[in-house]
């Protein structure tokens, strides 16, 4: 496991519970003494995931070991078919787009993909999407609303690709679209923040009826290192603007800007992917029942949005 600056006390522990554990000489003293060191270890961790700061908290919701919205599909969606191309330049594997079940619920679902390792992470450009990639999920937007299908997206972006060949293709043209098509659509949008909520590369797919943010993620308006370099014309300040930034779900549940915040595991979603996914599952489980009932949800969304940053 990659081990963050600030685990370090635990990953030094979990080596000595390791080390007592491969002697397996049934000494009940050495049970005893593995039995106190797991019980200081789970105290260490609650104690340092209860005081993280909130460029501790950008760290963990980077954590290349997170779930990403693969492994959220693979998990719970049930005859997923994925579908390719924006029917206009080419396919962007940035974004996973397509139809599945979920609970037994037809619906679209689309997510960026950061790519679980070196190749993968190559492969789908670290979850940063090119234009196209938002002009599929657009296409995905029309097909579910033709067909009467809940949205569900995950999010998990620093951004969108930033390169000179996304610019000259239209990148803040697609992007906006995007936005423009979500407040259109018809049907329930559910979209869960499960990493990184990068820029308007985030917002394209998180204009929805219900946002969800896992506890460690972040989502905000630029990343720490851009602000950083804007304010100070220096990256190495992230630290200190982080803060500033208001990134962490806590902050942004407090602003309405999300909606609910889904708890992790202890020691975050990277070292217990498989309950994280459950959590999330349960979470937009209810909230589809919850909008399933509800009328005018173009109109309520909508209005949702047109009220950020407005006194309530």
């Amino acid at each position: 496991m990659i081990v963050l600056d600030f685990e370090k006390p635990v990953f030094e522990l979990d080596s000595k519970i390791k080390e007592l554990k491969s002697l397996n000489t049934g000494d009940l003293s050495i049970i005893e003494d593995v039995k106190r060191l797991e019980n200081k270890r789970k105290k260490l961790l609650r104690q340092i995931y209860s005081e993280l700061t909130p460029w501790q908290k950008v760290q963990v919701a980077r954590h290349q070991e997170r779930p990403h919205t693969s492994d959220y599909i693979k998990a719970l969606a049930e005859d997923f078919v994925p579908l390719a191309g924006d029917r206009l330049f080419g396919e962007d594997l940035a974004i996973i787009a397509g139809i599945g079940k979920f609970k037994g619920i037809s619906v679209a679902i689309i997510g960026q993909e950061k790519g679980n390792d070196t190749e993968g992470r190559m492969k789908h450009n670290f979850g940063m999407p090119h234009p196209e990639g938002y002009r599929k999920a657009r296409r995905i937007m029309d097909l579910a609303d033709k067909f009467g299908l809940p949205l569900l997206t995950f999010v998990d972006t620093a951004g969108a690709y930033p390169g000179v060949g996304a610019e000259e293709r239209g990148q803040a043209e697609a992007i906006a679209r995007c936005i423009e098509r979500s407040l259109q659509f018809k049907n329930p949008i559910i979209a869960t923040i499960i990493g990184e909520g990068g820029s308007g590369g985030a917002v394209a797919l998180a204009v929805a009826n219900k946002i969800l943010m896992l506890e460690h993620s972040m989502y905000s308006v630029v990343s720490p290192e851009g602000c950083a370099s804007i304010l100070y014309r220096d990256a190495k300040k992230a630290p200190e603007v982080a803060g500033a930034l208001k990134l962490t779900a806590q902050d942004l549940i407090k602003f309405k800007m999300i909606d609910e915040i889904v708890e992790e595991p202890l020691g975050g979603a990277h070292r217990d992917p498989a309950t994280t996914i459950k959590a999330v599952g349960d979470k937009i489980k209810v909230a589809l029942l919850e909008l399933s009932d509800s009328s005018d949800l173009k109109l309520r969304r909508n209005e949702k949005f047109l009220n950020f940053g407005r006194e309530r």
